[in-house]
Protein backbone atom coordinates (compact mmCIF):
# COMPACT_ATOMS: atom_id res chain seq x y z
CA UNK A 1 0.00 0.00 0.00
CA UNK A 2 1.28 3.46 -0.90
CA UNK A 3 1.52 6.18 1.73
CA UNK A 4 0.21 9.64 0.84
CA UNK A 5 2.86 12.33 0.89
CA UNK A 6 1.94 15.95 1.58
CA UNK A 7 3.58 18.42 -0.77
CA UNK A 8 3.42 22.08 -1.77
CA UNK A 9 -0.08 23.37 -2.52
CA UNK A 10 -0.97 23.80 -6.18
CA UNK A 11 -0.94 27.16 -7.91
CA UNK A 12 -4.72 27.51 -7.63
CA UNK A 13 -5.16 26.11 -4.12
CA UNK A 14 -8.31 27.47 -2.50
CA UNK A 15 -10.59 26.79 0.40
CA UNK A 16 -13.23 24.10 -0.10
CA UNK A 17 -15.69 25.12 -2.80
CA UNK A 18 -19.42 24.61 -2.31
CA UNK A 19 -20.72 26.84 -5.07
CA UNK A 20 -24.45 26.72 -5.77
CA UNK A 21 -25.31 24.81 -8.91
CA UNK A 22 -26.49 27.94 -10.72
CA UNK A 23 -23.33 30.02 -10.16
CA UNK A 24 -20.67 29.85 -12.89
CA UNK A 25 -17.05 29.40 -11.85
CA UNK A 26 -14.61 30.96 -14.32
CA UNK A 27 -11.24 29.30 -14.86
CA UNK A 28 -8.81 31.24 -12.70
CA UNK A 29 -5.96 33.13 -14.31
CA UNK A 30 -2.44 31.87 -13.70
CA UNK A 31 -0.65 33.03 -10.55
CA UNK A 32 2.74 34.77 -10.82
CA UNK A 33 5.33 32.50 -12.37
CA UNK A 34 2.76 30.27 -14.10
CA UNK A 35 1.39 30.38 -17.67
CA UNK A 36 -2.04 29.21 -18.84
CA UNK A 37 -1.69 26.54 -21.54
CA UNK A 38 -5.38 25.51 -21.64
CA UNK A 39 -8.64 26.72 -20.10
CA UNK A 40 -12.41 26.58 -20.57
CA UNK A 41 -15.12 28.14 -18.39
CA UNK A 42 -17.95 26.63 -20.49
CA UNK A 43 -19.67 29.89 -21.27
CA UNK A 44 -22.39 29.71 -23.91
CA UNK A 45 -26.14 29.32 -24.35
CA UNK A 46 -28.11 26.57 -22.68
CA UNK A 47 -28.19 23.38 -24.74
CA UNK A 48 -25.14 24.29 -26.82
CA UNK A 49 -22.22 21.97 -27.45
CA UNK A 50 -18.90 22.69 -25.73
CA UNK A 51 -16.32 24.59 -27.78
CA UNK A 52 -15.18 22.60 -30.80
CA UNK A 53 -11.81 24.32 -30.56
CA UNK A 54 -11.30 22.87 -27.09
CA UNK A 55 -13.12 19.53 -27.18
CA UNK A 56 -13.89 16.57 -29.39
CA UNK A 57 -16.09 13.53 -28.68
CA UNK A 58 -15.17 9.90 -28.09
CA UNK A 59 -18.23 7.97 -29.24
CA UNK A 60 -19.34 4.38 -29.45
CA UNK A 61 -19.91 1.45 -27.08
CA UNK A 62 -18.16 1.70 -23.74
CA UNK A 63 -16.85 -1.81 -24.35
CA UNK A 64 -14.47 -0.22 -26.87
CA UNK A 65 -12.56 1.48 -24.06
CA UNK A 66 -11.38 -1.70 -22.34
CA UNK A 67 -12.81 -0.82 -18.93
CA UNK A 68 -15.93 -2.97 -18.95
CA UNK A 69 -18.34 -0.02 -18.96
CA UNK A 70 -21.65 -0.70 -20.68
CA UNK A 71 -22.97 2.67 -21.90
CA UNK A 72 -22.79 4.00 -25.44
CA UNK A 73 -20.97 7.34 -25.62
CA UNK A 74 -22.68 9.83 -27.93
CA UNK A 75 -22.25 13.38 -29.22
CA UNK A 76 -25.91 14.14 -28.51
CA UNK A 77 -26.72 17.29 -26.56
CA UNK A 78 -29.02 15.08 -24.48
CA UNK A 79 -25.82 13.66 -22.99
CA UNK A 80 -23.33 16.55 -23.29
CA UNK A 81 -24.31 20.23 -23.30
CA UNK A 82 -23.75 23.63 -21.73
CA UNK A 83 -26.34 24.68 -19.15
CA UNK A 84 -26.23 28.41 -19.98
CA UNK A 85 -24.87 29.28 -16.51
CA UNK A 86 -21.22 28.51 -17.17
CA UNK A 87 -21.27 24.74 -16.69
CA UNK A 88 -20.74 21.69 -18.86
CA UNK A 89 -23.25 18.93 -18.06
CA UNK A 90 -22.56 15.27 -18.88
CA UNK A 91 -25.70 13.22 -18.23
CA UNK A 92 -26.16 9.44 -18.21
CA UNK A 93 -29.52 8.24 -19.55
CA UNK A 94 -30.86 4.72 -19.12
CA UNK A 95 -33.88 3.02 -20.62
CA UNK A 96 -34.72 -0.68 -20.64
CA UNK A 97 -31.22 -1.68 -19.62
CA UNK A 98 -29.54 0.45 -22.32
CA UNK A 99 -27.54 3.53 -21.37
CA UNK A 100 -26.06 6.53 -23.16
CA UNK A 101 -23.62 9.10 -21.82
CA UNK A 102 -20.78 11.38 -22.92
CA UNK A 103 -17.00 11.51 -23.10
CA UNK A 104 -15.06 14.52 -24.43
CA UNK A 105 -11.35 15.16 -24.79
CA UNK A 106 -9.04 17.89 -25.98
CA UNK A 107 -8.30 17.33 -29.69
CA UNK A 108 -4.58 17.02 -28.96
CA UNK A 109 -2.14 16.58 -26.11
CA UNK A 110 -2.41 20.11 -24.75
CA UNK A 111 -0.64 19.99 -21.40
CA UNK A 112 2.81 18.82 -20.32
CA UNK A 113 5.32 19.80 -17.65
CA UNK A 114 8.47 21.44 -19.01
CA UNK A 115 11.75 19.88 -17.98
CA UNK A 116 12.73 21.83 -14.88
CA UNK A 117 9.18 23.11 -14.36
CA UNK A 118 5.69 22.09 -13.24
CA UNK A 119 2.28 21.38 -14.72
CA UNK A 120 -0.98 21.85 -12.84
CA UNK A 121 -4.27 20.59 -14.29
CA UNK A 122 -7.39 21.48 -12.33
CA UNK A 123 -11.17 21.42 -12.65
CA UNK A 124 -14.15 22.56 -10.61
CA UNK A 125 -16.68 19.71 -10.66
CA UNK A 126 -19.89 18.67 -8.95
CA UNK A 127 -20.23 14.88 -8.92
CA UNK A 128 -23.50 13.21 -9.96
CA UNK A 129 -25.96 12.42 -7.15
CA UNK A 130 -28.45 9.80 -8.39
CA UNK A 131 -30.91 8.26 -5.96
CA UNK A 132 -29.67 4.85 -7.09
CA UNK A 133 -26.01 5.21 -7.96
CA UNK A 134 -24.59 1.73 -8.55
CA UNK A 135 -22.54 1.89 -11.76
CA UNK A 136 -22.02 5.65 -12.00
CA UNK A 137 -18.36 6.40 -12.78
CA UNK A 138 -17.50 10.11 -13.26
CA UNK A 139 -13.93 10.90 -14.24
CA UNK A 140 -11.57 13.81 -14.97
CA UNK A 141 -8.27 12.51 -16.34
CA UNK A 142 -5.36 12.78 -18.75
CA UNK A 143 -3.96 10.44 -21.39
CA UNK A 144 -0.71 10.50 -23.34
CA UNK A 145 -0.44 9.77 -27.08
CA UNK A 146 0.44 6.24 -28.12
CA UNK A 147 0.02 2.77 -26.69
CA UNK A 148 -1.62 2.35 -23.29
CA UNK A 149 -0.36 2.11 -20.57
CA UNK A 150 3.22 3.05 -21.48
CA UNK A 151 1.96 6.37 -22.91
CA UNK A 152 0.81 7.41 -19.42
CA UNK A 153 -2.56 8.07 -17.81
CA UNK A 154 -3.25 10.38 -14.87
CA UNK A 155 -6.68 10.03 -13.27
CA UNK A 156 -7.24 13.30 -11.41
CA UNK A 157 -10.77 12.58 -10.14
CA UNK A 158 -12.75 9.35 -10.12
CA UNK A 159 -15.70 8.27 -8.00
CA UNK A 160 -17.87 5.16 -8.37
CA UNK A 161 -21.34 4.12 -7.30
CA UNK A 162 -22.25 7.67 -6.14
CA UNK A 163 -20.26 7.25 -2.92
CA UNK A 164 -19.15 10.92 -2.81
CA UNK A 165 -15.51 9.88 -2.76
CA UNK A 166 -12.42 10.64 -4.82
CA UNK A 167 -9.47 8.61 -6.09
CA UNK A 168 -6.27 9.67 -7.86
CA UNK A 169 -4.35 7.11 -9.94
CA UNK A 170 -1.56 6.76 -12.51
CA UNK A 171 -1.24 4.10 -15.19
CA UNK A 172 2.11 3.37 -16.85
CA UNK A 173 4.58 0.66 -17.86
CA UNK A 174 3.25 -2.64 -19.19
CA UNK A 175 -0.03 -4.53 -18.86
CA UNK A 176 -0.90 -6.76 -17.18
CA UNK A 177 1.15 -6.28 -14.03
CA UNK A 178 4.46 -4.49 -14.39
CA UNK A 179 5.87 -1.87 -12.05
CA UNK A 180 2.61 0.11 -12.25
CA UNK A 181 0.38 -2.83 -11.24
CA UNK A 182 -1.75 -2.77 -14.40
CA UNK A 183 -4.61 -2.81 -15.00
CA UNK A 184 -5.21 -1.28 -11.53
CA UNK A 185 -2.43 1.31 -11.67
CA UNK A 186 -0.91 3.02 -8.64
CA UNK A 187 -3.60 4.91 -6.79
CA UNK A 188 -4.78 6.52 -3.61
CA UNK A 189 -7.86 4.36 -3.34
CA UNK A 190 -11.26 5.94 -2.79
CA UNK A 191 -11.26 8.62 -0.10
CA UNK A 192 -14.02 10.66 1.51
CA UNK A 193 -15.12 13.71 -0.48
CA UNK A 194 -17.72 15.45 1.73
CA UNK A 195 -20.16 17.64 -0.17
CA UNK A 196 -18.79 16.65 -3.56
CA UNK A 197 -22.26 15.73 -4.84
CA UNK A 198 -23.92 18.93 -3.59
CA UNK A 199 -21.42 21.59 -4.69
CA UNK A 200 -18.42 22.31 -6.89
CA UNK A 201 -15.04 21.22 -5.58
CA UNK A 202 -11.55 21.70 -6.98
CA UNK A 203 -9.72 18.59 -8.17
CA UNK A 204 -6.12 19.08 -9.25
CA UNK A 205 -2.83 17.35 -9.87
CA UNK A 206 0.67 18.83 -10.08
CA UNK A 207 3.35 17.10 -12.14
CA UNK A 208 6.63 18.39 -10.69
CA UNK A 209 9.73 18.18 -12.91
CA UNK A 210 11.79 20.85 -11.15
CA UNK A 211 14.29 18.11 -10.33
CA UNK A 212 14.28 15.96 -13.48
CA UNK A 213 16.04 13.16 -11.61
CA UNK A 214 13.31 12.98 -8.95
CA UNK A 215 9.94 13.89 -10.50
CA UNK A 216 6.55 13.44 -8.85
CA UNK A 217 2.77 13.76 -9.28
CA UNK A 218 0.65 15.03 -6.38
CA UNK A 219 -3.15 15.08 -6.15
CA UNK A 220 -5.18 17.80 -4.41
CA UNK A 221 -8.76 18.16 -3.26
CA UNK A 222 -9.73 21.78 -2.61
CA UNK A 223 -6.07 22.72 -2.31
CA UNK A 224 -5.13 19.98 0.17
CA UNK A 225 -2.65 17.35 -1.02
CA UNK A 226 -3.75 13.78 -0.39
CA UNK A 227 -1.54 11.49 -2.51
CA UNK A 228 1.81 11.47 -4.32
CA UNK A 229 3.53 9.08 -6.74
CA UNK A 230 7.26 9.51 -7.41
CA UNK A 231 9.53 8.64 -10.31
CA UNK A 232 11.56 6.36 -8.05
CA UNK A 233 8.52 4.13 -7.48
CA UNK A 234 8.36 3.02 -11.12
CA UNK A 235 11.85 3.74 -12.47
CA UNK A 236 13.19 6.44 -14.76
CA UNK A 237 12.55 4.73 -18.11
CA UNK A 238 8.90 3.94 -17.35
CA UNK A 239 8.32 7.41 -15.91
CA UNK A 240 9.82 9.21 -18.89
CA UNK A 241 7.72 7.24 -21.36
CA UNK A 242 4.56 7.93 -19.38
CA UNK A 243 4.82 11.49 -18.10
CA UNK A 244 7.65 13.49 -19.71
CA UNK A 245 5.46 14.67 -22.58
CA UNK A 246 2.12 16.43 -23.20
CA UNK A 247 -1.18 14.66 -22.47
CA UNK A 248 -4.81 15.16 -23.48
CA UNK A 249 -7.49 16.17 -20.96
CA UNK A 250 -10.65 14.02 -20.77
CA UNK A 251 -14.03 14.38 -19.02
CA UNK A 252 -16.52 11.53 -18.99
CA UNK A 253 -19.35 9.85 -17.12
CA UNK A 254 -19.28 6.08 -17.58
CA UNK A 255 -21.84 3.51 -16.46
CA UNK A 256 -20.74 0.11 -15.16
CA UNK A 257 -17.30 -1.41 -15.58
CA UNK A 258 -14.46 -2.93 -13.62
CA UNK A 259 -14.01 -0.14 -11.07
CA UNK A 260 -17.63 0.23 -9.87
CA UNK A 261 -18.15 -3.55 -10.06
CA UNK A 262 -15.02 -4.21 -8.02
CA UNK A 263 -15.96 -1.71 -5.33
CA UNK A 264 -19.49 -3.05 -4.79
CA UNK A 265 -18.70 -6.72 -5.46
CA UNK A 266 -21.63 -6.81 -7.86
CA UNK A 267 -22.51 -6.23 -11.51
CA UNK A 268 -23.49 -2.66 -12.29
CA UNK A 269 -25.70 -0.96 -13.21
CA UNK A 270 -28.63 -2.67 -11.49
CA UNK A 271 -32.38 -2.32 -11.97
CA UNK A 272 -32.29 0.24 -9.15
CA UNK A 273 -29.70 2.50 -10.85
CA UNK A 274 -31.31 5.87 -11.53
CA UNK A 275 -31.26 7.44 -15.00
CA UNK A 276 -30.52 11.10 -15.58
CA UNK A 277 -27.82 12.06 -13.08
CA UNK A 278 -25.24 14.63 -14.22
CA UNK A 279 -21.57 15.40 -13.72
CA UNK A 280 -21.38 19.21 -13.89
CA UNK A 281 -18.08 20.92 -14.70
CA UNK A 282 -17.64 24.63 -14.02
CA UNK A 283 -14.10 25.09 -15.35
CA UNK A 284 -10.97 23.29 -16.51
CA UNK A 285 -7.49 24.80 -16.71
CA UNK A 286 -3.86 23.81 -17.15
CA UNK A 287 -0.91 25.93 -16.05
CA UNK A 288 2.85 25.50 -16.33
CA UNK A 289 5.93 27.07 -14.86
CA UNK A 290 8.96 27.78 -17.01
CA UNK A 291 11.32 24.87 -17.33
CA UNK A 292 14.90 25.21 -16.25
CA UNK A 293 16.64 22.56 -18.35
CA UNK A 294 15.12 22.71 -21.76
CA UNK A 295 18.22 23.77 -23.61
CA UNK A 296 18.16 25.72 -26.84
CA UNK A 297 19.86 26.80 -29.99
CA UNK A 298 22.43 24.06 -30.41
CA UNK A 299 23.13 20.87 -32.27
CA UNK A 300 21.67 17.39 -31.84
CA UNK A 301 24.46 14.97 -32.67
CA UNK A 302 24.07 11.35 -33.66
CA UNK A 303 25.97 8.36 -35.01
CA UNK A 304 29.37 9.12 -36.52
CA UNK A 305 29.35 12.63 -35.03
CA UNK A 306 26.89 13.90 -37.64
CA UNK A 307 24.20 16.45 -36.77
CA UNK A 308 20.43 16.41 -37.11
CA UNK A 309 19.74 18.91 -39.89
CA UNK A 310 16.75 20.56 -41.62
CA UNK A 311 17.60 19.97 -45.29
CA UNK A 312 18.46 23.21 -47.10
CA UNK A 313 17.18 25.19 -44.08
CA UNK A 314 13.67 24.98 -45.57
CA UNK A 315 10.63 25.75 -43.44
CA UNK A 316 8.20 24.02 -45.81
CA UNK A 317 5.97 21.40 -44.23
CA UNK A 318 7.24 17.85 -44.88
CA UNK A 319 10.79 19.06 -45.53
CA UNK A 320 13.17 16.15 -44.84
CA UNK A 321 15.18 16.07 -41.62
CA UNK A 322 18.53 14.45 -42.27
CA UNK A 323 21.95 13.73 -40.83
CA UNK A 324 24.60 16.15 -42.04
CA UNK A 325 28.08 17.39 -41.29
CA UNK A 326 27.89 19.64 -38.24
CA UNK A 327 28.26 23.24 -39.41
CA UNK A 328 26.62 25.47 -36.79
CA UNK A 329 24.02 26.84 -39.22
CA UNK A 330 20.44 27.72 -38.14
CA UNK A 331 19.21 24.48 -39.75
CA UNK A 332 21.01 22.65 -36.91
CA UNK A 333 20.08 24.92 -34.01
CA UNK A 334 17.51 22.80 -32.18
CA UNK A 335 15.64 23.70 -29.04
CA UNK A 336 13.90 21.28 -26.70
CA UNK A 337 10.49 22.71 -25.88
CA UNK A 338 7.11 21.76 -24.39
CA UNK A 339 7.53 19.14 -21.70
CA UNK A 340 11.10 18.46 -22.76
CA UNK A 341 9.91 16.42 -25.70
CA UNK A 342 9.10 18.65 -28.69
CA UNK A 343 12.12 19.50 -30.86
CA UNK A 344 12.06 22.80 -32.76
CA UNK A 345 14.26 24.24 -35.47
CA UNK A 346 13.56 27.37 -37.57
CA UNK A 347 10.14 27.65 -35.89
CA UNK A 348 8.91 24.19 -36.96
CA UNK A 349 8.78 20.78 -35.21
CA UNK A 350 10.46 17.42 -35.71
CA UNK A 351 7.59 15.26 -37.00
CA UNK A 352 6.78 11.69 -38.05
CA UNK A 353 5.46 11.85 -41.60
CA UNK A 354 1.64 11.52 -41.79
CA UNK A 355 1.49 10.18 -38.20
CA UNK A 356 3.04 6.93 -39.44
CA UNK A 357 3.79 4.05 -37.11
CA UNK A 358 5.58 1.62 -39.45
CA UNK A 359 9.29 0.92 -39.42
CA UNK A 360 10.98 3.16 -41.96
CA UNK A 361 8.45 6.01 -41.81
CA UNK A 362 10.30 9.20 -42.70
CA UNK A 363 10.86 11.99 -40.19
CA UNK A 364 10.38 15.53 -41.43
CA UNK A 365 9.78 19.13 -40.39
CA UNK A 366 6.20 20.30 -39.89
CA UNK A 367 4.18 23.09 -38.34
CA UNK A 368 4.00 22.51 -34.58
CA UNK A 369 0.53 21.09 -33.80
CA UNK A 370 0.73 19.34 -30.40
CA UNK A 371 0.06 15.91 -31.90
CA UNK A 372 1.67 12.61 -30.97
CA UNK A 373 3.68 12.71 -34.20
CA UNK A 374 5.80 15.46 -32.67
CA UNK A 375 6.46 13.97 -29.23
CA UNK A 376 10.04 12.81 -28.70
CA UNK A 377 10.95 11.53 -25.24
CA UNK A 378 14.65 11.52 -24.36
CA UNK A 379 15.39 8.16 -22.72
CA UNK A 380 18.20 7.14 -20.43
CA UNK A 381 19.92 5.10 -23.17
CA UNK A 382 20.24 8.21 -25.38
CA UNK A 383 17.38 7.36 -27.73
CA UNK A 384 14.51 9.65 -28.72
CA UNK A 385 11.26 7.72 -28.30
CA UNK A 386 8.01 8.57 -30.12
CA UNK A 387 5.20 7.06 -27.97
CA UNK A 388 2.52 7.38 -30.67
CA UNK A 389 4.36 4.92 -32.89
CA UNK A 390 6.22 3.07 -30.15
CA UNK A 391 9.43 3.57 -32.12
CA UNK A 392 12.69 5.55 -31.92
CA UNK A 393 14.40 8.17 -34.08
CA UNK A 394 16.78 6.18 -36.26
CA UNK A 395 19.71 6.81 -38.57
CA UNK A 396 18.90 4.35 -41.40
CA UNK A 397 21.45 1.59 -41.85
CA UNK A 398 23.91 3.27 -39.47
CA UNK A 399 24.59 5.70 -42.28
CA UNK A 400 27.39 8.24 -42.15
CA UNK A 401 26.42 9.71 -45.50
CA UNK A 402 25.50 13.38 -45.19
CA UNK A 403 21.99 13.95 -46.52
CA UNK A 404 20.44 10.66 -45.33
CA UNK A 405 16.88 11.33 -44.12
CA UNK A 406 16.16 9.99 -40.63
CA UNK A 407 13.26 7.66 -39.86
CA UNK A 408 11.46 5.83 -37.06
CA UNK A 409 12.31 2.22 -36.26
CA UNK A 410 11.85 -0.34 -33.50
CA UNK A 411 13.91 0.76 -30.52
CA UNK A 412 17.09 -1.34 -30.49
CA UNK A 413 19.45 0.56 -28.21
CA UNK A 414 21.91 0.72 -31.09
CA UNK A 415 24.37 3.55 -31.57
CA UNK A 416 22.43 4.72 -34.64
CA UNK A 417 19.55 5.59 -32.28
CA UNK A 418 21.56 7.57 -29.75
CA UNK A 419 21.25 11.37 -29.92
CA UNK A 420 23.01 13.99 -27.82
CA UNK A 421 20.51 16.79 -27.11
CA UNK A 422 21.33 20.49 -26.60
CA UNK A 423 22.95 21.02 -23.22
Amino acid sequence: MLVALIGQAPATATAATTTAATAPVAAAGPPPGWTTVFSDDFSGPAGARPSGANWTYDTGPGSNFGTGEIETMTDSTANVHLDGNGHLDITALGSGGSWTSGRIRTPSAVAGAPAGGKLEVTASIMQPAPAGGLGYWPAFWMLGPGQWPENGEIDIMEDVNARSQVAGTVHCGTSPGGVCNEGNGIGSGLRACPGCQSGYHDYAMVLDRTNTAAESITWYLDGAAYFTVTESQVGTAVWQQAFDHPLSVILDLAIGGGFPNGVCGCTTPTAATTSGATMSVASVAAYTTTGGGSGGGSAITGYGGLCLDDRAASTADYNPVQIYTCNGTPAQQWTVVQAGSTLHVLGKCLDVYAAGTANGTAVDLYTCNNTGSQVWIPRSDGSLYNPQSGKCLDDPGWSTTAGTQVQIWDCTGGANQKWALPA
